[in-house]
């Protein structure tokens, strides 16, 4: 990328991945960028590149262009504007694969996304777009393996629950470094609706950062503004540009606890909700690197549920688990149990187990935005509550209950999916879980107690956990409650209500390893990292080890 201050346009780029950031004379990563206010011409790739949704043969490849000042995300402003894209082999373009020229305008918001075929299996490319006399940052992004192909290894970096106001993306940057991951696994809520103050950082809600637009996202420019800051962020700015992303929804993409029908958090005078749904999801596809509804195309459709193949070693198969679902019920309601109810949908529900059975992949991922193994849960005392009643036993708060907003709520379609699991001996399934911002290693059991399913679950980037939620010092409380919760669920193989952080999935013919690592202060823009767990299975068995 050439410096927004040369006199005429440059192909000298920064190469993102491999090594990690490149950060040497003449040579610049994504966060460079000027931003319009501190420079004296404005540069019109400032919300980055990113890849996704890898195939064989094809990866879909995105960017934003902000043809003038005034053009900006939301704002319906900007006149139509040629960008040309380039997929090369090697770091200075002079080996093109792949190229085109396309125009951007208001419709899609200025966005770019193009699903490039015609490549090769289980290579690395590099991509970049040229709009007038800018260059984007250049990306790297890979393919998937060939059909029938078992590549030594594979590795995924796995995240969710990412909060802007409640902290700093350190563990974007930390997987960035890298320079190992064939993809990253994006578990839903990538973004937060709320508006500035609301569900922020720790007990008492202090934004680390504040959100734009400066109020809950409802309308389209809304929507189209908030997925633009995030963007900003150069440490998710790092991260797309060095692998691709796989990802899914879950609720705060569109509003917290949505289903078809509803959410939570949308009120009557906000409008109606199938219009503020739609919006959502049309800025959604627009500004991620997915294919919806099998195209890369804007608008062709809202369904994220989808299959990918990486040879015969592993299946990656994204739920959709909001748009289809019946609507939460209480604990005590007794509909939860009844036969119809579903979190999947019928449709999706049949996919998925056609998609297991006749899988021939020795591991079958499933990226499963809330948990599926059934939980018993000890109540959450406050701080104020613990300080009063002066106990920190979770048991003496009240009776443990399940989280009907998981499958917990939906224990007919489970039970119909577990069973079908079962009874076909598909072995190697792996249900690769976010959204409750903790991190968990379970085994799934089936009707006779026996694990037909392993599941890992990824803690937050950076939205709130436990100790955050009862404003209490991490590893404190939370231990008693850790205890209570292998005591009430002994399928629980690790658990931690604390940290936050990422996950690497390592996968080999021979085992599968899951990874947690934590970051030491999500308050702290260079915040450091540890491992902080690992747990692995063995073919043929859904038993998780320690390691």
């Amino acid at each position: 990328m050439r410096s927004s201050l040369a006199p005429g346009p440059s192909r000298r780029q920064v190469l993102i991945g491999g090594m990690g950031l490149a950060a040497v004379a003449g040579v610049v990563g994504p966060a460079a960028i000027p931003s319009p206010a501190a420079s004296f011409r404005h540069h019109r790739f400032q919300h980055g590149v990113a890849s996704g949704d890898p195939l064989p043969g094809a990866v879909v490849i995105w960017t934003r262009v902000s043809p003038t000042l005034d053009a900006r995300p939301g704002s319906g402003l900007g006149d139509p504007v040629e960008v040309t894209w380039e997929v090369s082999t090697d770091e200075d373009f002079t080996r093109i694969v792949r190229s085109g020229v396309v125009t951007t305008d208001v419709r899609s918001d200025h966005t770019v996304k193009i699903d490039v075929d015609g490549l090769l299996p289980g290579r690395s490319y590099l991509y970049r777009f040229v709009s007038g006399p800018d260059v984007s940052p250049v990306g790297r992004t890979r393919t998937a393996p060939a059909p029938g192909a078992i590549p030594a290894r594979l590795r995924f970096g796995v995240v969710s629950c990412s909060n802007w106001q409640a902290g700093w993306f350190s563990a974007y940057r930390h997987l960035a470094e890298r320079g190992d991951l064939d993809a990253v696994v994006h578990l839903g809520d990538y973004l937060y609706e709320y508006q500035p103050g609301k569900y922020t950082h720790g007990h008492d809600w202090d934004d680390v950062r504040h959100h734009e637009p400066p109020h809950e996202t409802v309308t389209l420019a809304d929507y189209r503004v908030r997925h633009a800051q995030y963007k900003t962020d150069p440490d998710l700015q790092a991260l797309h540009a060095a692998v691709p992303f796989v990802v899914t929804w879950d609720d705060h993409e569109v509003a917290d606890g949505w289903f078809p029908g509803g959410a939570f958090e949308h009120q009557p005078d906000e409008g109606s909700f199938e219009d503020r749904r739609w919006a959502a999801q049309r800025a959604y596809d627009e500004w991620m690197p997915v294919r919806l509804s099998g195209t890369a195309v804007a608008g062709d459709g809202a369904d994220i549920h989808r299959h990918l193949q990486f040879g015969d070693l592993a299946d990656l198969t994204m739920l959709d688990l909001r748009g289809h679902r019946d609507q939460r019920l209480e604990v005590d309601d007794p509909r939860t149990h009844a036969a119809d109810r579903s979190l999947t949908g019928p449709a999706q529900h049949a996919w998925l187990v056609d998609t297991l059975r006749t899988s021939t992949a020795r591991w079958k991922l499933v990226g499963n935005p809330v948990m599926i193994a059934p939980m018993l849960m000890p109540p959450r005392p406050s701080a104020e509550e613990i300080a009063v009643r002066r106990t920190t036993d979770p048991m003496a708060w009240g009776p443990a209950q399940p989280n009907t907003d998981t499958w917990d709520g939906y224990p007919a379609d489970r039970r119909r999916l577990l069973e079908a699991i079962g009874a076909d001996d598909v072995d190697g399934v792996v249900f690769l879980s976010g959204d409750v911002h903790t991190a968990w290693a379970n085994e799934v059991e089936g009707a006779d107690g026996r694990p037909v399913a392993a599941e890992f679950v990824c803690a937050s980037v950076t939205s709130n956990n436990v100790d955050d939620f009862m404003g209490t010092s991490p590893r404190t409380v939370s231990l008693a409650m850790e205890e209570a919760i292998v005591t009430l669920n002994p399928h629980v193989r690790f658990v931690n209500l604390d940290d936050h952080g990422y996950c690497v999935l390592e996968v080999t013919p021979e085992r599968l390893l899951m990874e947690w690592w934590a970051i030491s202060d999500r308050t702290d823009p260079g915040a450091g990292t540890r491992r902080l767990a690992a747990r692995a299975l063995r073919p043929g068995s859904a038993r998780i080890l320690t390691v």
